[in-house]
């Protein structure tokens, strides 16, 4: 009988190409994945990776046992939050993911200290990127994320609405002036979104009114982006909260296609749960200290306080 762990590298050399990424995103070395393809193959008789150049591609049988693979998944991460929820003590950690270009102005909040205040026993652990952490697969508690909701097993919070609009820095208006209107961005440089972020709907936006525009820098993070435009690099679409904060010129007015809306977002399967439920209750009570750092409204918020 085959060891049920064993579909965990089943499934990360299918999501991933090779045993080099596979081993990358499970964090460990691509020996133990190379390892344990072997030993899970002996065990089922078959070959169930072929191994190329390039990296790996399942067998037929491989493929046969791909979504048996996930549903096994699916069901071993629903056991995980049952268990989770199933806790009535309020101890232990929240694992909180939000995007990097965030994480600065929420420590500076004083929110989470406040938090830790009320609730001594609960520690929230921040998980920082801007890939969309899967809160189904456990790999965060809760989320504060942007953007369009998907899935119907997340319940949403809604947080704030964030404007967008052009930035540039100083320096690059002195060397270049600025544009006469966002319709002739054609006529100077910009700052190009990279990778994941050239689908983000603010770089399909500045395309549109911009298909010719020159660039000379390329990024593929809302942090590289702003530090780009800082550098006076060109031009580029921000959140209205992050242009100002570090001192870059709003060209014109926000864009209202553009406007994104902040959530707060957690798997049904944990929202009752009690550590869960304190975060939640918090961050209700202090609305006015959250939604200056996502809209860009006027700071001397109230501290936080006790929920």
């Amino acid at each position: 009988m085959y060891n049920w762990d064993d579909l965990k590298f089943l499934l990360a050399v299918a999501r991933h190409g090779s045993t080099t990424a596979a081993a990358k995103a499970m964090g460990i070395s691509q020996s133990t994945v190379q390892r344990r393809l072997v030993e899970f193959e002996r065990t089922l008789g078959s070959r169930i990776v072929v191994r190329h150049a390039q990296g790996c591609r399942l067998t037929a049988l491989g493929m046969e046992l791909l979504p048996l693979a996930e549903d096994a998944e699916s069901a071993a991460f629903a056991i995980a939050r049952r268990v989770a929820a199933h806790g009535t003590n309020l101890t232990g950690t929240i694992r909180l993911t939000c995007p990097e270009a965030m994480v600065d102005r929420l420590a500076r909040s004083g929110l989470l200290d406040a938090f830790h205040a009320r609730h001594p026993g609960l520690k929230v652990e921040l998980a920082m990127s801007d890939r969309f952490l899967d809160l189904a697969r456990g790999e965060a508690d809760i989320a504060i994320r942007a953007g369009n909701l998907t899935g119907d097993d997340l319940i949403a919070r809604k947080l704030a609405d964030s404007p967008w609009a052009l930035f540039a820095s100083s320096s690059y208006v002195e060397r270049h002036g600025r544009p006469a209107s966002p319709n002739r961005m054609n006529d100077h440089i910009a700052v190009d979104f990279d990778g994941p972020l050239r689908e983000h709907r603010a770089a399909i936006w500045f395309r549109g009114i911009a298909p010719n525009v020159r660039s000379i820098a390329h990024n593929n993070s809302i942090p590289g982006l702003i530090q780009a435009v800082r550098a006076g690099l060109g031009i580029a679409p921000l959140p209205v909260v992050l242009g100002l904060e570090h001192g870059l010129i709003q060209l014109f007015e926000p864009v209202p296609e553009l406007a994104t809306s902040w959530y707060l977002l957690v798997h049904k399967d944990l929202r009752n749960t009690p550590r869960i439920e304190a975060f939640f209750d918090f961050v209700a009570a202090n609305m006015a200290t959250l939604k200056p750092m996502l809209n860009g409204g006027p700071g001397g918020a109230a501290p936080p306080r006790a929920a």
